[in-house]
């Protein structure tokens, strides 16, 4: 294998792991000339590559010769969903403290948003934020949040592949106000669900910067106590704790 004189690190893995980074970006299998395109590598650079990954099984080639990921890297990201948690909890416990209220880690997965971590508020609740549970992005503060760092175009893509459905009579359903409302959550610096994925159920959530994956922090809780007033409140802290979890993925990823 050959040392890249710049980092010390072994090419072929970076370029290994640029391609895999690639193809998971994709919302589609992906073939070698994009792939091409994309990386700047020869093709046949690519097609060794591909063919070992291939082999491992952590990817996976289809009749029309394009590339997706395979079934190994499944429990790779169960694992590292949980690490995600437990780097978070102590941040999430802090949170919580302060608001008073539920805190809660999510991912966006796909089309959809994966709980990952919560820490109960002082006044526990059962809601849908329990870790495990998926729900559809365009009715959750944490799903708005996450999709407000996205390309208009790919917002887009997930809201028609996973679907608008109607679960309380606040969801909106149209991509359009979808989008509208990316816009100033992106200026304002958190997103907020008011009862839109759960009747009575207000969340105020905020993406965390620089993530290797799509991720934000949120603060759910009743609507009567959750008000104009205390959203303001908490939305620095909410910010401070994502900031604070970025760092904490940033120390434990870097070489």
């Amino acid at each position: 294998m050959k040392a890249d004189s710049k980092g010390g690190g072994v090419q072929s893995v970076e370029r290994a792991f640029d391609l895999i980074a690639r193809i998971a970006g994709g919302h589609d299998a992906v073939g070698l000339s994009q792939l091409a395109t994309d990386t700047g590598l020869p093709l046949p650079t690519i097609h060794r590559l591909l063919q070992t990954l291939v082999k491992l099984g952590y990817i996976r080639q289809d009749a029309a010769r394009r590339y997706a990921l395979g079934p190994r890297f499944i429990p790779l990201g169960e694992a590292a969903m949980r690490s995600l948690g437990e780097w978070s909890l102590r941040h999430l416990r802090e949170l919580a403290n302060l608001a008073g209220e539920s805190a809660n880690l999510a991912v966006l997965e796909g089309t959809e948003v994966l709980y990952v971590a919560q820490v109960p508020g002082r006044h526990a609740m059962r809601m849908f934020t329990e870790p495990g549970r998926r729900v559809l992005p365009h009715c959750t503060a944490v799903g708005k949040a996450m999709l407000s760092r996205l390309p208009e175009q790919r917002v887009r893509t997930i809201l028609e592949r996973g679907g608008m459905p109607k679960f309380t009579p606040a969801t909106i359903t149209d991509p359009d106000e979808i989008l509208a409302q990316l816009a100033t959550i992106r200026e304002q610096g958190f997103a907020v669900d008011e009862g839109e994925q759960e009747v009575g159920v207000r969340c105020v959530a905020v993406p965390i910067p620089e993530a290797p994956t799509l991720s934000a922090v949120s603060v759910s809780g009743p609507l009567a106590r959750l008000t104009d007033e205390v959203v303001m409140r908490i939305a620095p802290l909410i910010a401070r704790a994502a900031l604070a979890i970025a760092c904490d993925v940033g120390q434990e990823t870097r070489p």
